[in-house]
């Protein structure tokens, strides 16, 4: 059996970033979690990890190490251009909620992933 677990994250904004995430994610604000100084999102159907943002007084410094991949296309096998347009679908949803483009990637010449930032500068991928 698997252990459950959260994804800690640190913040600026906790509300904020929690709120592109519960977007960017289809997750919801935890019930009965109010704190203006952390936010705690839960997979509305209890099947992926919690996701807390805690404020901290530091601003981010450096690359991630690790970062969220959005898979839009859920999982393999797929088919690489209708992947490519759900990425495309997706993209400009996360940039009208605060995310911005970093770059694309392609694999023989079909997107693979789109490399953005959140609101508060942090990499994650759309793929």
């Amino acid at each position: 059996m698997a252990t459950n677990w959260t994804l800690g994250c640190d913040a600026n904004d906790p509300q904020r970033v929690a709120e592109f995430w519960a977007l960017a994610l289809g997750y919801i604000f935890e019930p009965g979690y109010d704190n203006p100084e952390c936010a705690s999102l839960i997979d509305p159907d209890n099947v992926g990890p919690a996701i807390g943002f805690l404020r901290v007084p530091e601003g981010k410094s450096a690359k991630n190490r690790m970062h969220i991949d959005i898979r839009v296309a859920g999982e393999e096998p797929w088919d690489l251009i209708e992947r490519a347009q759900l990425i495309r679908a997706k993209v400009p949803e996360l940039v009208a909620a605060g995310a911005s483009v970093v770059r694309e990637e392609s694999d023989d010449g079909v997107l693979d992933h789109v490399v953005m930032l959140d609101p508060e500068g942090n990499e994650f991928c759309v793929a």
